[in-house]
C-alpha cells in the first residue's frame, strides 16, 4: 500500500482482479485491505460484442476466474475500452499503435468504457456496473502526439490517454458520473457494490 493512513479492519477479505498498478492506487483510496492477483482469462472480443458488453462480460470473468484460489472472499474485477464509432479502441502496447490511436481521436470523442463486478466467492453472486466517460480530444499535430507520447509512454493504457498526468492536455472536456472510472476502477461503482454485498465502506468492520 502506499497510503500512509492506517488500513481499518474489513469484515470480509478483498481481492483485487487485476496487476495494474492505477487499479491498485484507486483500491488503496478506501483505506481497506487487499490483496492483488492476476485473473488468466481470454480477453478476446466475441462476434458482435459492443465494446459496452465486453468489458461488462471481462470484469465477472475476471473475478470469477480467482474464485477457486480466493474461496471466501469479495473479489473486484474491471476491464476498459476505449471506443469511437462503435469500434473498439484497447490498450496499444506500443508506440506505433499509441500514435495511430491518437491521430484518430485528434478532434473527436472518443467513449471510455468501464466495468467492474464484484463477486462473493462465498455464495457464487456477482453483480457489475458499467460506467461510461466522453472525452473531447483537441485537434492534435503529429509533434503533439510525439511529445505527448515521449512524455507518458501510455502504451498500457486504453486509447493511449493517461488522464491523471499530462493527458490532460489532450483533452477539452470529460463527461462522467464518476471520475475514478477514467483511470480504471470506477470507486462509486465499487463502494455500492460492497453495500449491495453486505460491506458498508464507512463502516467496514462488525460492530
Amino acid at each position: 500500500m502506499t497510503d500512509a493512513s492506517p488500513l481499518r479492519p474489513c469484515a470480509r477479505t478483498l481481492v483485487l482482479a487485476s496487476s495494474s498498478a492505477y487499479r491498485r492506487a484507486l483500491l488503496e483510496r478506501l483505506r481497506l485491505p487487499f490483496e492483488s492477483a492476476s485473473p488468466d482469462v481470454d480477453e478476446s472480443r466475441l462476434a458482435g460484442e459492443t465494446p459496452a458488453a465486453l468489458v461488462e462480460r471481462l470484469a465477472a470473468l475476471k473475478a470469477r476466474a480467482l474464485a477457486g484460489r480466493f474461496p471466501d472472499a469479495l473479489i473486484i474485477g474491471s476491464d476498459q475500452v476505449a471506443a469511437v464509432d462503435g469500434h473498439v479502441v484497447g490498450k496499444p502496447g506500443d508506440h506505433a499503435t499509441a500514435a495511430r490511436q491518437l491521430a484518430l481521436a485528434s478532434g473527436r470523442t472518443l467513449r471510455f468504457h468501464t466495468g467492474v463486478a464484484v463477486l462473493d466467492s462465498r455464495t457464487g453472486r456477482c453483480a457489475g456496473r458499467l460506467v461510461s466517460c466522453d472525452v473531447a480530444f483537441r485537434t492534435l499535430s503529429p509533434e503533439q502526439i510525439e511529445a505527448y507520447l515521449a512524455a507518458e509512454q501510455p502504451y498500457d493504457c486504453a486509447g493511449s490517454f493517461k488522464s491523471e498526468l499530462l493527458g490532460t492536455a489532450l483533452c477539452t472536456r470529460i463527461t462522467s458520473d464518476d471520475p475514478s472510472a477514467l483511470v480504471g476502477l470506477p470507486l462509486i461503482a465499487v463502494v455500492d457494490l460492497f453495500a449491495d454485498h453486505g460491506l458498508d465502506v464507512l463502516l467496514p468492520s462488525p460492530r
